[in-house]
């Protein structure tokens, strides 16, 4: 059976992980929002753990009021794959007739290729800031310099501050994006990071000016449940 753990995460870094799938709902409202989670948990917990499932999957909920973040962990394509062909539908159904006119935004495949984490600090997120990066074009090489420029630049000074917990790097499996799961105490300390006064330095100009890059999105969100196998 699957386990449900509330307000909890995943092993960003777990063993094992070959794909990491990342999703986006747009359900409409706080309510919606509220009755998403309650329908997902129960379509996963009345069903048994699909067999060669996700080694993790752990839902998020939007600061905006209106969305969803679905971050899972496979073994491979193959794992995923064949959960799509014969489990995914059937929680997706269900979760529809309970929560009507579910928007599903788009679903990207990924493999965590760097990260960073605070050391001796044991305190649990309380929010996470993810940032999309895209790319005029798939360049797996240029994405992965794109991330070590990031941490060329943090290990420069001016990184994430007082309540900054992670940094996940994930590049896209075409190489077109990145995306940086990134770990908060809360939402507040997060903000007060972006919204610090002061010059920005040359590591962190290079980062922003980086050849190729078209867009850049920051979205937070608040861990609302995590699944696994049970014993």
């Amino acid at each position: 059976m699957a386990v449900a753990t509330v307000n909890a995460r995943p092993d960003l870094m777990r063993s094992g992980v070959g794909v990491v799938k990342v999703s986006t709902w747009d359900v409409g409202s706080p309510e919606g929002q509220r009755a998403a989670v309650d329908a997902i948990e129960k379509a996963w917990l009345s069903r048994e753990w699909p067999e060669r499932g996700p080694l993790s999957y752990s839902v998020y909920v939007g600061e905006d009021g209106r969305t969803l973040l679905h971050y899972s962990q496979w073994a491979n394509e193959g794992a995923y794959q064949a959960f799509f062909a014969r489990g995914r539908d059937e929680r997706n159904d269900e979760i529809d007739a309970a929560v009507p006119g579910v928007r599903r935004l788009g679903l990207h495949a990924y493999e965590l290729y760097r990260s960073s984490v605070t050391a001796g600090d044991d305190r649990l997120p309380g929010s996470v800031a993810v940032v999309e990066v895209d790319f005029e074009a798939p360049d797996p090489a240029r994405a992965r310099e794109w991330v070590d420029t990031v941490f060329a630049a943090s290990d420069a000074g001016g990184g994430a501050g007082d309540g900054g917990l992670s940094a996940h790097f994930h590049v896209g499996a075409d190489g077109s994006r990145v995306l940086n799961f990134a770990e908060w105490v809360d939402a507040a300390s997060h903000a007060a990071m972006m919204n610090a006064p002061g010059e920005t330095p040359e590591a962190w100009r290079r980062v922003h000016e980086f050849p190729g890059v078209t867009t850049r999105h920051i979205r937070r969100y608040t861990p609302a449940l995590s699944f696994s196998a049970g014993a």
